[in-house]
């Protein structure tokens, strides 16, 4: 009986094919395009390094110059690869993030008006209950309400209603 040799022990290393390491290179480029269109506000909240921010700093200022900004975005793609791309990409999302938050909150200010037109007294109550420092101007809140009624059965324009909603605006942003 012939002995069994022992099987070496294969080594399982994930192969990348090269299309696929080409596609997360051009996403990485993406990625430093993004950050070299932000403000100055924006981009200090994202965390880069200092190689990494003069490269963003140069690119910024080779905008106009077509060929030149297109090998600087590249050489920050080259960059993001040999770094972990995640808190830049963290950073990107909260920033993008922060658009939609604004504009979530603002249509929620919005529905506030327009319950408050709709149902009066019930949902003045439920707004008193989630904003409890609004309960002040419940006087005003009520005259507001009824301009606004008002103004929309006679089809005039709805400057009550706008000053409803700076009304809630002021308390719902403090």
């Amino acid at each position: 009986m012939a002995a069994k040799r022992p099987e070496p022990e294969l080594q399982e290393e994930e192969w990348i094919s090269k299309s696929e390491l080409k596609r997360e290179a051009e996403q990485l480029q993406k990625i430093g395009h993004e950050i070299v269109a932000l403000g100055k506000n924006d981009l200090a909240k994202v965390p880069l390094d200092e190689e990494l921010e003069e490269a963003v700093a140069l690119a910024q200022r080779l905008k106009g110059k077509n060929e030149a900004h297109r090998r600087q975005l590249q050489f920050i793609g080259k960059l993001l690869r040999s770094r972990d791309p995640e808190p830049l990409v963290a950073a990107l999302d909260k920033l993008r993030n922060k658009h939609n938050q604004a504009s979530q909150e603002f249509h929620r200010m919005e529905q506030w008006r327009d319950r408050l037109i709709a149902e009066g007294d019930d949902a003045m109550q439920a707004l008193f209950a989630e904003v409890p420092a609004m309960a002040e101007e419940r006087q005003r809140v009520r005259q507001l309400i009824r301009q606004a009624t008002k103004e929309a059965k006679a089809a005039k324009p709805p400057k009550a209603s706008r000053e409803l909603f700076k009304l809630i605006r002021q308390y719902l942003e403090e």
